[in-house]
């Protein structure tokens, strides 16, 4: 072998290396379709016990959620509220959203008058529409 043919051989020789881009075009695409295909759902930032209904039905997405413990403590958007708070915070989403119903998901232990008193701040702020959460009954 002389020395032009191993020049030629060393010359077209390619170094090892990894190609990620296949990669991170696949992640993106993975990224993409878990965004896609998962349903974002808003809570109310504490878990409650529904009561179960036959009658139950489903509402539209643009719901408010307030939720009421069975301690009686009030939830809206991941925080603890008092019923003072709670009507100034449902004024001010309702002047954005004023079409928006409210649900109020209410533990099955809760005290009915407290649930009372969070339907009536509800109203006062100028909620039309309030509803009681429950699951559906099959």
């Amino acid at each position: 072998m002389n020395n032009l043919e191993r020049f030629s051989i060393h010359r077209y020789r390619k170094k090892p290396e990894i190609n990620i881009a296949p990669l991170v075009d696949m992640v993106f695409l993975l990224l993409i379709f878990f965004l896609v295909s998962t349903t974002f759902s808003r809570e109310t930032g504490v878990s409650v016990r529904k009561p179960k209904a036959k009658t139950a039905s489903y509402l539209s997405r643009e719901s408010i959620l307030v939720a009421v413990t069975r301690e009686g403590t009030v939830h809206i958007n991941n925080r603890k509220v008092d019923l003072e708070t709670l009507y100034r915070i449902m004024k001010d989403i309702l002047k954005q959203k004023q079409e928006a119903s409210v649900i109020i998901i209410a533990d099955k232990g809760a005290i009915v008058g407290r649930v009372i008193e969070v339907m009536d701040k509800c109203r006062q702020a100028g909620a039309k529409n309030i509803s009681l959460s429950a699951l559906k009954e099959e």
